[in-house]
């Protein structure tokens, strides 16, 4: 074949391997030419086994194949387009180190660009490419075990997503290592699994809008502006991440902006502006948020609400060194949400009884604190010590009656503790199984079985009317 040599090797496994060499004087020296003809020229199912060099692209691939660069090979897009082009089902990119894509937000110039279902991008390095990996109405895909970066002389605001599902379900994004992009986005997409990554120095780590059923599990965000944002979505369980370091003036570990019936456990947030916002959540009417046995410590703020909403369980927390525990942005407070079994480190009371609980209820009075909810600006003063002089006199003799911000009726002692929020025993073995993250029989279509029930006031997922009718 004209500028290229294929060598052919018939496996024990029966899979056709080519591996494409620079011949012809078609290619300089470590220029092995372009991707698309070896791809074009590969049988269906067939493996390409990419021998060192740099292959040029873009490429499409538009049946299933594997390319494997034995992390020897890199596809260099020249600066046009997507690098990697996957519009087939059940295709494998593996093993290469992808660069230079497009700079088009329009085009949604990528490394790959994912618009198939049932394929896997693993093990790769992605790199000066404007978005990592974009998958659009596309699921059931892997996308495992990659570096991810975005063009790096491109300002944080206009640089690509690392991850985007948009319209995709049923996708694993697992143990990517993820650095200097906007952000990882699913937007109105379903019944994804995001959990072992590693998610730093971006705008957003991890960011939801319309979607539901989601699991987020054991990831890491550290150093982003905004460590999870949970937006217009319900029923995502968020569980055993750390949230650390999100600081800045809008520096948010977890926030919630019209968020419906999430789980919130297990989750350490930590060292960020703000731990928890929320703003308007739960927002469907008889839900609830269950923030249940998370460590949130050494924050700005613990915990922060809008306004004076209701409808979240905190239960089984620590509250630890946070400047404030529990704040409200107006002159409001945040007792009607349930507060129970919480721990806090600022407790003043005696267990008298020894049953590991406080004799008397916690509860968090707002002082000095209200010149801050009254006027926002004057939050550049605290800490100072004009401020707290001014905290410690009114607690001594207040001016005016102290706001009542919550109570917790049965505040912990200690930090170590049997949370009764616990699972029963063989509950948690299923990791990974969104649908069943709860131990239960589901139905994929109404989620039933499981506390992840779908609110439906109106009917619309009954299957014998609207929508969802089965045609006769």
């Amino acid at each position: 074949m004209s500028g290229l040599r294929l060598s052919v090797l018939l496996a024990a496994f029966g899979l056709l391997v080519l591996s494409g060499l620079a011949g012809g004087g078609a290619a300089r020296a470590g220029n092995m030419g372009p991707l698309q003809e070896l791809i074009d020229a590969a049988e269906e199912n067939a493996v390409i086994v990419l021998e060192p060099g740099v292959y040029s692209g873009p490429a499409v691939i538009t049946r299933p194949l594997t390319i494997d660069g034995r992390g020897k090979a890199t596809v260099d897009g020249g600066g046009k387009g997507s690098v990697i082009i996957l519009r087939t089902d059940g295709a494998t990119v593996k093993n290469l180190r992808l660069i230079n894509s497009g700079d088009q937000h329009n085009d949604l110039d990528a490394g790959v660009l994912v618009r198939g279902d049932f394929n896997v991008i693993k093990d790769n390095i992605i790199e000066e490419c404007l978005f990592g990996v974009d998958l659009q109405q596309s699921s059931n895909n892997i996308v495992r075990r990659n570096h991810i970066s975005s063009k790096s002389d491109a300002s944080l605001g206009v640089k690509g997503d690392a991850i985007r599902l948009w319209y995709s379900r049923n996708n694993k994004i697992m143990d990517n290592v993820i650095t200097k992009s906007r952000d990882l986005v699913v937007w109105y997409s379903a019944d994804n699994i995001i959990s072992g990554n590693k998610v730093s120095d971006r705008r957003y780590g991890l960011h939801f809008m319309y979607s539901r059923y989601n699991l987020v599990e054991n990831n890491q965000f550290w150093r982003n502006a905004v460590g999870i944002f949970l937006m217009y979505s319900d029923s995502v369980v968020v569980r055993k991440n750390r949230v650390f370091r999100a600081q800045g003036p809008a520096g948010v570990g977890i926030g919630f902006k019209e968020a419906s019936n999430m789980e919130i456990t297990d989750n350490e947030i930590l060292y960020n502006s703000t731990g928890l916002y929320l703003d308007v959540s739960p927002f469907q009417p008889d839900t609830t948020n269950r923030i249940y046995r998370n460590t949130i410590a050494f924050n700005d703020t613990g915990a922060k609400f809008l306004n004076d909403w209701t409808g979240n369980l905190f239960t089984d927390n620590i509250f630890s060194n946070n400047i404030r525990h529990v704040t409200v942005s107006t002159f409001a407070s945040a007792k009607r949400n349930i507060w129970e079994a919480n721990y806090w480190d600022d407790y003043e009371g005696f267990d008298q009884d020894g049953d590991g609980f406080g004799d008397r209820p916690y509860r968090l009075m707002v002082y000095a604190d209200r010149i801050l909810m009254d006027v926002p600006n004057a939050d550049f003063f605290n800490g100072t010590p004009i401020l707290s002089m001014f905290d410690f006199m009114e607690r001594l003799a207040p001016f005016t009656k102290p706001l009542l911000m919550l109570e917790d009726k049965e505040p912990r002692m200690a930090r170590k503790f049997t949370p009764r929020t616990a699972a029963p025993s063989g509950e948690e073995t299923n990791v990974g199984k969104t649908l069943e993250v709860f131990g239960a029989n589901t139905n994929a279509r109404t989620k039933a079985g499981t506390s992840m029930n779908q609110n439906d006031p109106f009917g619309l997922n009954d299957p014998n009317i609207g929508y969802l009718k089965t045609p006769k």
